[in-house]
């Protein structure tokens, strides 16, 4: 049977929050908001605040649609929250979401299970500064649990590396160190079960950071991503894998790299990414033929499985 949007009943996107990531939420929320009111969904943009329970109670919803990047929402804790009032959700539950977020625990995964990534350890006090230098200059710095490229910096040596770290702990008191990765950057979305085209970055910036992924007109987007078929099809499931290694599920981001050597290292998974005109997952569906509108129907409409 064919799906309509009255069968979904009365949908909640949650957007906003109180994230380091908030203006781009509510900008990925009003992109996906326009969408599903043009394909006729009976949607209700809210701006989560610590009220959200409440909020949702009172509103008679019978789904959410999860547009909160960052901790807050795509940390399982709104995913929790929905478990508890038992309203369908879209993307990953609450542990999938949890593991995803947290760097330091996708990557312990993930070398304990054979799949690769750069060499890591983690910064809690101003002591263990010197295991980081013992990786190796240069590195990579990135609070544990933020997105968005939020608080992370390359540095080249001990005095940029504690400079680095005091910038990452405003974000998290749990800090990340990793192996710089020299090489070419790719992402790759999914969207239930399959992988969309990949797509390769291109900055003349140190890495892909905040300002290259939503502000700076200089950012190369190369789709197709100039890979051989089979090249890009060894990558497409290798993030498949990653991505449910952690337990993710319904749609998300693989992001990697690829070293000189043609070795590739999984950086992280996005268990909400973002939806605005300058994100990739959108990019990727349209190199697959799935227009916006499309791919915020098929992210909703994926929810109605929870209710069977």
């Amino acid at each position: 049977m064919t799906l309509r949007p009255a069968d979904l009943g009365k949908v909640a996107l949650l957007m906003g929050g109180w994230s380091a990531e908030r203006e781009v939420s509510l900008r990925s929320g009003a992109a996906v908001l326009e969408a599903l009111e043009a394909r006729g969904v009976a949607v209700t943009g809210i701006d989560v605040g610590r009220d959200i329970c409440e909020t949702l109670q009172a509103g008679g919803y019978d789904r959410a649609f999860i547009m909160l990047h960052g901790r807050g929402g795509e940390d399982g804790t709104i995913q929790g929250l929905l478990e508890i009032l038992e309203l369908p959700y879209t993307g990953s539950g609450v542990l999938g979401s949890a593991l995803a977020m947290d760097k330091m625990a996708s990557k312990r995964l993930w070398s304990g299970t054979g799949l690769p990534t750069p060499e890591f350890v983690t910064i809690g006090s101003e002591e263990e500064l010197e295991l980081a230098g013992a990786l190796g200059y240069p590195l990579m710095i990135k609070p544990a649990r933020e997105g968005s490229s939020i608080g992370m910096s390359r540095v080249q040596d001990a005095a940029q590396l504690r400079n680095a770290w005091v910038m990452a702990r405003q974000y998290d008191d749990r800090v990340l160190a990793e192996r710089w990765v020299e090489g070419t950057e790719y992402t790759v979305a999914i969207l239930g079960q399959e992988a969309l085209p990949l797509i390769r970055l291109e900055t003349p910036r140190e890495f892909y950071d905040y300002e290259a992924k939503y502000e700076a007109g200089d950012t190369g987007y190369h789709l197709p991503c100039g890979l051989s078929p089979e090249a890009e099809r060894r990558l497409q499931e290798l993030a498949l894998k990653a991505f449910h290694s952690v337990g993710a599920t319904g749609w998300g981001r693989v992001d990697l790299m690829v070293d000189g050597e043609g070795q590739p290292w999984l950086i992280e998974v996005n268990t909400v990414p973002g939806m605005t005109d300058h994100s990739l997952v959108p990019m990727a569906a349209r190199g697959a033929g799935i227009d916006f509108d499309e791919l915020a129907w098929r992210i909703l409409a994926m929810t109605a499985e929870r209710d069977k």
